[in-house]
């Protein structure tokens, strides 16, 4: 089992910045990515962003390349979502997840094997 804990969610202005943290533990050897979803109220659960543990590869939603990096530590099982520009819309619950195999699929949350327990992220206009 992989458990993933979330830090780093809060209020922010528009125009500001935050900074995710997801670190995980357990037997999580063999891990392909680590990566970011969020969920609005009464919305689907939406890819975000994600990185390969092995090579680094990223990959982003079209709706927030240029605005948010997603990074690693894979010393410290951490994977973090770097949040600047941030809109209104960017207002959400945002989980951490984690893939043990590759998919050119790797935005449909159905494919992710391991969830976190969300943290609140609000943007006030």
């Amino acid at each position: 089992q992989v458990q993933l804990v979330e830090s780093g969610g809060g209020l922010v202005q528009a125009g500001g910045s935050l900074r995710l943290s997801c670190a995980a533990s357990g037997r999580s050897f063999g891990t392909y990515a680590m990566g970011w979803f969020r969920q609005a109220p009464g919305k689907e659960r939406d890819f975000v962003g994600a990185i390969a543990w092995s090579d680094g590869r990223t990959y982003y939603a079209d709706s927030v390349k240029g605005r948010f990096t997603v990074s690693r530590d894979n010393a410290k099982n951490t994977v973090h979502l770097q949040m600047n520009s941030l809109k209104p819309e960017d207002t959400s619950v945002y989980f951490c997840a984690l893939t043990m195999y590759y998919s050119e699929n790797i935005h449909r949350s159905s494919l992710w094997d391991y969830w976190g327990q969300g943290t609140q992220v609000t943007v006030s206009s």
